[in-house]
């Protein structure tokens, strides 16, 4: 579902956390405040999880199955993972988890006040995940991000205490747009996990078929519908960037990150012609640096 789709190695904290320097944008960066680093790195650290269980990435071995207390029988059986990640997350609120990931997060729940919704909402996109392959029409991606993505930007604005209805709903189409954007990255990944995020509506409209998905190179039907893609997650984009001017100090520089990390991965995309099928393309620091400026000047 998410960037950064091989399999975890060693500890199985450690190699989870790890992972967050795969991903499109800032995770806790070094600027902002110790607490505010712990907090989310706790909260990437469960939806890291939640999104390994879901891909079948999880490292070899079975220990996080043990952790979360599924016997090694069940050990690959994603929703029976998922139920045990469930029921061990309602132990955060209201007693002692079993996985270090979620005794990591119980603190962070308890010093921000935060709710199981959102963590909810990440569990139930990965059971979607096991159930639907496909997504007809743009509305039904948009539904499946809402579970899938804009619980991470909710979790980001309650852990830093901004959140307020206007800054939710910016919040939600700049996730929305760094999912679809990882989505257009990961094309041929997904294909390989029988998994297409590409609307079928719109591949219909451009002539594109799965087997159009499957090859070395994609041919101009194909980039025609990643660049259609594309410039609907930079409009989701642009619309949630006045989320960066409403607030202040290092919580406005992680969020000009946010965004543009998702313009700078459009751009590597742009640069490769939008040609995915060969592997993600990904911008480089210097990219990523120059959207950030960027976005900080325009909501200065």
């Amino acid at each position: 579902m998410t960037q950064a789709g091989t399999a975890r190695t060693g500890d199985p904290e450690r190699g989870t956390l790890d992972k967050a320097a795969d991903e499109n944008f800032p995770v806790a960066p070094f600027f902002l405040p110790r607490a505010w680093r712990d907090d989310l790195m706790a909260v990437y650290g469960f939806a890291r999880l939640v999104d390994d269980i879901g891909d079948g990435d999880l490292a070899p071995g079975g220990a996080d199955a043990s952790l979360l207390g599924v016997p090694a029988a069940d050990a690959e059986d994603r929703m029976v993972l998922l139920d045990a990640l469930e029921a061990d997350l309602h132990r955060v609120f209201d007693s002692t988890p079993s996985h270090p990931l979620l005794r990591r997060l119980r603190p962070t729940v308890h010093r921000a006040g935060l709710t199981p919704e959102p963590f909810l909402g990440l569990i139930a996109a990965n059971r979607q995940d096991q159930l639907v392959k496909r997504y007809e029409t743009y509305d039904d991606l948009l539904a499946y991000c809402e579970l899938s993505a804009n619980p991470v930007g909710r979790l980001v604005l309650s852990v830093t205490g901004t959140s307020t209805p206007e800054r939710i709903r910016r919040s939600d189409a700049i996730c929305t747009a760094l999912q679809i954007v990882e989505h257009l990255q990961d094309v041929a990944e997904d294909l390989g996990r029988d998994r297409v995020y590409l609307p079928a509506e719109d591949m219909k409209r451009f002539h594109v078929v799965e087997s159009d998905l499957a090859v070395p190179t994609a041919g101009a039907s194909v980039r025609a519908l990643v660049a259609y893609e594309a410039e609907r997650a930079l409009n989701l984009l642009n619309e949630g960037t006045p989320l960066v001017g409403s607030v202040h100090g290092r919580l406005k520089l992680l969020l000009a990150g946010f965004v543009a990390g998702g313009k700078a991965a459009i751009g590597a995309i742009a640069a490769a012609e939008y040609d995915v099928l060969p592997g993600p393309p990904k911008p480089g620091k210097l990219q990523l640096l120059r959207e950030v400026g960027v976005t900080l000047r325009g909501e200065g």
